[in-house]
C-alpha cells in the first residue's frame, strides 16, 4: 500500500486518491536520506486529510510516536483539534527546521518539547486547551524568531521573570490560565513588535514594569485576575494603539494615572476588583471610542466626573461598590449607546437626572444601596424592584414597593394648587376610612375573644391530611417565636424559618411581611400562592403542608428542602463542586418538568412569573423543586392577562420592558436565564446582554460571542464532561439560547422542552472542546 502512495508522486505532489496506510511512520526510517521532502509531503497530506474530512487522528490509529524524530527536515507540524493524548516523545527534540508546531486543543499531558528551538527557527508555537504541566521549555528563552505563541488553558509553571526573554519579532503571546508565579520582567517592554499581551489568570505578583510603555505596538494587554500590587504605571499612557487594557481582579493600588487619559483607542478598560483610590481623573473622559468600562470594587471617592457622559459609544458602565458621593452627571443620561449601568452600593445622593428619561437603550440598570431621592425615571430599566432598593427617598406612580410621588417633577406649576386640594381632601378620606376601620376591627376583637382558642385555630389554620400535627402553637414553637436563630432565607414577600414539629418532621414556614398596623402587607401574594399551591401535585414543584391567617401573624408552611437554593449552593466553591454535570443536568430536566405541568397540565394554566436560582430549592438528592408562587397567575385562555411587573431582577423577559401581559413564555425565558446559570455556575449576565445586542443589531457579521468556546463559559470547577454528558450539555445549551429569543413566540414551550430534554441525544459532530457558542445559537461562525 506505500509503495502504491509513492506511484502517485508527481513532481513531489502526493495524488489526492492515496490510500495512506495507518502505520507510515513505521516505513518512514527507510527514507530519511534523501527523502526529506517526500517525508514532509506524506505526513502534511496525512494531517490535512484528516482535517478536511472532520475526522481525528485518534480516528486514524496514530502511528507510534517514536519514529517522529527521524523527519529531520520537517518544517511545519501540524495537530490542532483533535484526540490525541499522551506525552510528547523526547525525539521531538530532534526535528530542527520547524518553523510552525501547533498542538492545541488535544490532551496532551507531560511536559512541552525542551528543545524544540534547537535549530533557532521556530516562528508559531501553539499549544493551548491541552494538560501540560512543567516549565517552559528551555529554548524558548532565546528563540528570538518567535512570532506567535499560544499556552493558555494549561498547567504550565515556572518563574515567569526566567522563562522568557527578548523576542524582537514576535507578535503575540498568551499565556492566560495557567499556573506562572513570580514577577514580570522588564524585558517584555524590548518586544517592540508585540501587539497582544495575556498573562491573566495566573499567580503573578509584585508590579507592573513601568517598561512596559516601551512596547508601542501594544493593543491588548491582559494582566487581570493574578496578584500584582503597586500603582497602574503612567508609562502604559504611551501606547497609543492600545484599545483593550485588563487589569482587574489584583491588588493595585493608589490612583489612576492622568497619563491613562491619552489612550484615546481604548475599547474596553477594566480595572475592577483592586484596591485603587482617589477621585475618577476627568481625563479618563478622553476615552471616546470607549465601550466597556469597568471600575467595580475599589475605593473610588468624590463625585461621578460629568467628562463620563462624552463617552458617547459607552455600552457598559460599572461604578458599584465604591465611595462615591454627590449627585449623579445629568450628561450620563446622555449616553444614547448605554446598555448597562449599575451605580449600586455607593453614596451617591440627590435626584435622578430629567436626562435618563429618554434614555431607552438602557436595559440593565442598577442604583441600589445609594442616597437616591425623588422620582425615578419613566423607563422600564428602572421597573425591578431589586435595581432601586435601599435608597433613601425614591418614589414612583407605577413602580411596585415604592410610594407615588407628591407631585411630577413634569408637572407644570399652575396646578400645583389643585394638587394640593386633591391632597388634602385624599387625606381626610382615608382618615376617616381609618376610623371606620379601626372601629369594625376592634367589634371583630371583641367577638374573636368568645370563643375558645381551639376553634379559633381551626377556623383559621388549614391542613391538608397530616393529622392535626402543624398545629399554630407548634409553629410557633418550632420556629422559637421566629427568631432569626432558626432563619434560613429572605424573599420579597416574606422570611423563611425552619422549624422542628414534636413528631421530628421538619418543615419550612414563610412568615408573610406585616404592615406597621399588624395588617399582612402582601395579602394579594399570600392568596395567590395557597390558590395556586392547592391547584398542583407534582414532586419538583414544593409541597405545601398547611397555611395560617391567626391575627397578626401569617404563614405557609411547606416541606423542607435540606439542601437550599440553587443560587446558595452555585455561590458556594465547596458545594458548586458537588454538583457534577449528571446532577446538573437533572436540575435542569427537573425544573423544565415543573413548569411543562403547571403550562400545560394545569386547568387553567398556571404561569410562575418569578422563576430563578433563588426559587430553586434542592432536596437531600438535590433534585430540583420550584418554589415561591407568591407571583403566580392562572391564565384565562378566553381573555388577556394583564398585571403589575413581578419576577426577579435579571430573570425577567425583555418584553416585559414594553408589556406587562401575562404569558407563560416569559416563564420560558426566565428557564432559559436559570439554565445557563446552572452550566456556567454563575449568572450569565454579560452572555445574555451580548446574545440581546447580536439580536438587535442590523449588522450581519458575527457577534463576539459566536467565536467563544462553550468549554470558555462552563464552570470549571466540576469535572469536565465527557461522552453522553458532553452531548447533553450541547443540547441542554442549544434549548437554553432558543428560550431567550428576544421574540416570546420565537421560544418553544415548556412542553417542547421537556420532551426533547427525554430525547435520545445526537452525538457530537466535533470534539466538545471546539464547539462554539455561535454554533448553539444557530448562527453560521
Amino acid at each position: 500500500m506505500l509503495l502504491a502512495a509513492f506511484n502517485n508522486f508527481n513532481g513531489g505532489f502526493l495524488s489526492r486518491e492515496v490510500e495512506i496506510h495507518s502505520n507510515l511512520f513505521n516505513y518512514l526510517p527507510f527514507f530519511q536520506f534523501g527523502h526529506g521532502k517526500i517525508i514532509q509531503n506524506i505526513y502534511n497530506y496525512f494531517v490535512e486529510q484528516s482535517m478536511n474530512h472532520s475526522s481525528t487522528l485518534l480516528d486514524c490509529k496514530f502511528p507510534s510516536w517514536s519514529s517522529i524524530g527521524n523527519l529531520s527536515s520537517l518544517t511545519f507540524l501540524f495537530l490542532n483539534h483533535n484526540e490525541l493524548s499522551g506525552a510528547i516523545p523526547l525525539e521531538m527534540n530532534n526535528i530542527t527546521h520547524l518553523k510552525s508546531l501547533q498542538l492545541s486543543e488535544n490532551n496532551f499531558i507531560g511536559q512541552l518539547p525542551q528543545e524544540i528551538c534547537l535549530g533557532s527557527v521556530l516562528e508559531n508555537f501553539t499549544a493551548m486547551g491541552n494538560h501540560f504541566t512543567g516549565p517552559i521549555p528551555k529554548s524558548l528563552k532565546n528563540c528570538t524568531s518567535l512570532f506567535r505563541v499560544r499556552l493558555e488553558r494549561n498547567q504550565l509553571t515556572g518563574d515567569i521573570a526566567e522563562s522568557f526573554g527578548v523576542y524582537p519579532t514576535l507578535n503575540y503571546i498568551d499565556l492566560s490560565s495557567n499556573n506562572f508565579y513570580g514577577e514580570l520582567s522588564e524585558k517584555w517592554g524590548q518586544c517592540h513588535m508585540l501587539t497582544s499581551l495575556n498573562i491573566s489568570n495566573n499567580n503573578i505578583s509584585g508590579a507592573i514594569p513601568p517598561q512596559l510603555g516601551k512596547a508601542i505596538q501594544l493593543q491588548q494587554l491582559d494582566l487581570s485576575a493574578n496578584h500584582l500590587s503597586g500603582k497602574i504605571p503612567k508609562e502604559l499612557g504611551m501606547l497609543p494603539l492600545l484599545f483593550k487594557l485588563l487589569l482587574g481582579d489584583n491588588n493595585l493600588s493608589s490612583s489612576i494615572p492622568l497619563e491613562l487619559g491619552n489612550l484615546s483607542n481604548l475599547e474596553i478598560l477594566n480595572l475592577a476588583s483592586n484596591n485603587l483610590s482617589g477621585p475618577i481623573p476627568k481625563q479618563l473622559g478622553n476615552f471616546l471610542k470607549l465601550q466597556f468600562f469597568n471600575l467595580s470594587e475599589n475605593r473610588f471617592v468624590d463625585s461621578i466626573p460629568d467628562e463620563i457622559g462624552k463617552m458617547q459609544n459607552l455600552e457598559s458602565l460599572d461604578l458599584s461598590q465604591n465611595m462615591l458621593t454627590g449627585e449623579v452627571p445629568p450628561l450620563l443620561g446622555e449616553l444614547k449607546n448605554l446598555e448597562t449601568l449599575n451605580l449600586s452600593h455607593n453614596g451617591l445622593s440627590g435626584t435622578i437626572p430629567h436626562t435618563f428619561d429618554d434614555l431607552i437603550s438602557l436595559t440593565v440598570v442598577d442604583i441600589s444601596y445609594n442616597q437616591l431621592e425623588g422620582p425615578l425615571p419613566n423607563i422600564k430599566a428602572f421597573t425591578p424592584f431589586e435595581a432601586f432598593k435601599n435608597n433613601k427617598g425614591l418614589c414612583g406612580n407605577n413602580v411596585t414597593h415604592l410610594k407615588p410621588c407628591s407631585a411630577s417633577r413634569k408637572r407644570p406649576n399652575k396646578f400645583y394648587v389643585l394638587i394640593m386640594v386633591l391632597l388634602i381632601v385624599s387625606t381626610l378620606l382615608l382618615l376617616f376610612s381609618f376610623i371606620i376601620g379601626i372601629y369594625f376591627l376592634f367589634q371583630k376583637l371583641r367577638k374573636r375573644k368568645t370563643k375558645s382558642p381551639e376553634a379559633d385555630v381551626e377556623d383559621l389554620f388549614a391542613i391538608w391530611g397530616h393529622d392535626g400535627e402543624l398545629l399554630y402553637e407548634h409553629i410557633i414553637q418550632g420556629t422559637d417565636n421566629f427568631s432569626s436563630k432558626q432563619c434560613i432565607g429572605t424573599g420579597g414577600y416574606g422570611t423563611v424559618y425552619k422549624a422542628e414539629l414534636p413528631t421530628g418532621r421538619v418543615v419550612a414556614v414563610k412568615k408573610l411581611h406585616s404592615s406597621q398596623d399588624g395588617d399582612m402587607a402582601d395579602l394579594k401574594a399570600f392568596k395567590s400562592e395557597i390558590h395556586a399551591l392547592t391547584q398542583i401535585r407534582h414532586r419538583n414543584i414544593v409541597k405545601l403542608y398547611g397555611f395560617s391567617s391567626f391575627a397578626e401573624i401569617s404563614f405557609l408552611v411547606y416541606e423542607f428542602m435540606e439542601k437550599g437554593s440553587l443560587r446558595n449552593i452555585l455561590s458556594n466553591d465547596e458545594e458548586a463542586e458537588k454538583l457534577d454535570w449528571n446532577v446538573r443536568l437533572n436540575i435542569v430536566k427537573g425544573v423544565a418538568k415543573a413548569l411543562s405541568y403547571m403550562h400545560h397540565d394545569c386547568s387553567p394554566p398556571i404561569v410562575h412569573r418569578d422563576i430563578s436560582s433563588n426559587n430553586v430549592l434542592l432536596d437531600s438528592e438535590y433534585e430540583a423543586h420550584v418554589s415561591d408562587f407568591g407571583t403566580a397567575r392562572l391564565l384565562k385562555l378566553d381573555s388577556s392577562n394583564w398585571t403589575s411587573f413581578a419576577g426577579t431582577f435579571g430573570y425577567t423577559a425583555p418584553e416585559l420592558a414594553y408589556t406587562m401581559k401575562v404569558d407563560n413564555k416569559t416563564d420560558v425565558y426566565s428557564f432559559g436565564v436559570v439554565t445557563l446559570e446552572v452550566i456556567m455556575g454563575k449568572h450569565p449576565g454579560e452572555l445574555i446582554s451580548s446574545l440581546l445586542w447580536s439580536a438587535s443589531s442590523s449588522s450581519s457579521s458575527p457577534s463576539t460571542v459566536d467565536h467563544r468556546l462553550l468549554n470558555d463559559v462552563m464552570d470549571q470547577r466540576p469535572s469536565p464532561p465527557v461522552n453522553q454528558l458532553a452531548e447533553e450539555i450541547v443540547a441542554v445549551v442549544k434549548l437554553a439560547f432558543a428560550c431567550l429569543r428576544v421574540n416570546p413566540q420565537s421560544r418553544p414551550t415548556m412542553q417542547q422542552v421537556g420532551r426533547a430534554l427525554s430525547t435520545q441525544w445526537p452525538p457530537l459532530s466535533k470534539p466538545f472542546s471546539m464547539i462554539t457558542l455561535g454554533e448553539l445559537l444557530g448562527h453560521d461562525s
